[in-house]
């Protein structure tokens, strides 16, 4: 099962979370197998973090909600939420697998949170510049509850224009980059 979370960083946490790096790295590291994407997203200034996204395969909810709440960070108190939910692969493929690399272009977190009918459901027909896309679920699977995208895009508008932002309760656009272990 995919799942992805989403910890925001609590305001004033800049310090602990850079204390916190190599455990954090070391807690990934476990998972390194079942990672489909991971990475912080920054303000727009584009060097202050705000949180850290995870796209991974676990086996059960149980096992995810374990990834999300005993993460180095969460368990220190850098973040302030986590927005954990089932997701579907639907490129099929993991963000090293993305033919754009690493680091050419803007990137971007694209959530759209759901509200009613679900929609977005099959990834846009131009898929050169999608990383990771995906329906966001509930626990069992059957319940549409938004959509979350990683994207490289010129700007923030371009990425939100993925979706069909009138078709949900709120959008985030959140600057994104490539995350874990320098090679």
């Amino acid at each position: 099962m995919e799942f992805l979370c989403y910890h925001r960083d609590r305001p004033g946490s800049l310090t602990l979370r850079g204390d916190l790096l190599e455990e954090h790295w070391s807690y990934m590291d476990r998972f390194a197998a079942g990672m489909i994407a991971r990475g912080p997203t920054f303000a727009s200034d584009g060097d202050t973090p705000t949180g850290s996204l995870h796209i991974v395969d676990l086996p059960d909810p149980a096992a995810a909600r374990a990834f999300a709440f005993d993460e180095p960070n969460y368990q220190a108190g850098v973040y302030r939420d986590v927005l954990l939910r089932r997701w579907r692969n639907m490129l099929g493929r993991t963000m090293w697998e993305f033919p754009g690399g690493r680091t050419s272009g803007n990137r971007y977190l694209v959530l759209g949170l759901g509200s009613g009918q679900a929609t977005d459901l099959a990834s846009p027909p131009d898929l050169d510049d999608l990383i990771a896309y995906g329906p966001l679920l509930s626990d069992d699977g059957t319940r549409w509850l938004g959509t979350a995208v990683l994207l490289r895009a010129p700007d923030p508008d371009s990425a939100r224009a993925v979706l069909h932002p009138d078709r949900y309760a709120d959008v985030e656009v959140h600057d994104w980059q490539f995350g874990g272990r320098r090679a």
